[in-house]
């Protein structure tokens, strides 16, 4: 059974992990001096930003990820949305959404937000049917190419 939980202090290194493992897979390096500091601290950028860090758990053990990052007063940044190969393509990515929708409905956000890059196609994929769209932001992470935003 799968479970979505607030993030806990002291769980970074297995998020990192999950993170660049996944990143590896499709060829992307995991950057932890600038597009993934957030992942350092996790307190500081989400949640005493008006944001959520969420991890998901099968058995006990942490498979995946997702952030919710302040833009500003009425958008976030859905972030660092990743899944371990193995529990991929088992419709958790739309227990994910799901989930992260209602969470930045609940903190007052309009608007989400993301960036990806175009090789994770399954993920775009699922963003597409959750009504994202492509956008152009004011700029995008190193690693990222494509940008996408959905009003809630």
């Amino acid at each position: 059974m799968f479970k979505i939980r607030k993030f806990n202090k002291g769980e970074e290194e297995t998020v990192i992990n999950i993170v660049e493992e996944t990143l590896l897979s499709y060829g992307l390096l995991i950057d932890l001096e600038k597009t993934d500091v957030d992942l350092l601290d996790i307190e500081k950028y989400y949640f005493k930003n008006n944001g959520w860090f969420a991890v998901i758990e099968f058995d006990g053990n942490i498979v995946g990820s997702y952030g919710l990052f302040r833009i500003d007063d009425s958008s976030c940044e859905l972030r660092k949305m990743y899944l371990q190969q193995g529990f991929q393509g088992k419709g958790i990515g739309h227990l994910m959404m799901n989930n992260a929708i209602e969470k930045a409905k609940e903190l007052g956000y309009s608007s989400v937000m993301l960036e990806t890059n175009r090789l994770l196609d399954r993920a775009i994929k699922l963003y597409e049917k959750y009504g994202f769209k492509q956008c152009t932001p004011q700029h995008l992470s190193t690693r990222c190419d494509y940008a996408m935003r959905k009003e809630i």
